[in-house]
């Protein structure tokens, strides 16, 4: 089933959206994450220092790790639907596999081939689950007027 979102900027700003949407959401968990790690791993009179210290340290490198991924993703995403013309749930996860295999590429072929792999597998898992659930919790149209309603079979 075709997906159209026609309320997205074209391309070129979709990505640079994507990577700095992505850059916040890891600094912000990043922040989270390692506030309450600094905070566990510091003495114990120095908890606050300890949690501010590596949210600063950490948190700018999260984000930023997270904006490459979101980057080279809606890259290669609006690349492939360019190609293909068509917005379906394989862009995503053609996308997935080459954004996956494209960030293992400095550990040779098959680190970059496993993790094109997976993904790929996790996007599929992603858009699995999207489609399952966009199913079950659309309501169903009503009969359009004239349209005799289908045939009860019980």
């Amino acid at each position: 089933m075709p997906r159209s979102d026609h309320s997205r900027d074209p391309c070129p700003w979709v990505i640079l959206s994507d990577a700095g949407g992505a850059f916040a959401m890891g600094a912000i968990g990043g922040g989270i994450w390692h506030s309450i790690k600094g905070a566990k791993n510091a003495p114990r009179g120095e908890r606050l220092y300890g949690s501010l210290a590596a949210v600063k340290a950490r948190a700018p490198i999260l984000g930023g790790n997270f904006a490459v991924w979101g980057g080279l993703f809606s890259t290669f995403d609006c690349g492939i639907r360019g190609i293909r013309h068509k917005e379906d749930a394989w862009n995503s996860i053609m996308s997935g596999a080459l954004t996956g295999g494209v960030l293992a590429a400095r550990g040779g072929m098959k680190a970059s081939l496993i993790s094109a792999t997976f993904g790929g597998v996790f996007l599929g898992l992603i858009e699995g689950v999207s489609l399952v659930m966009g199913r079950m919790f659309t309501p169903e149209a009503p009969p359009m007027m004239g349209e005799m309603p289908a045939p009860s079979t019980a």
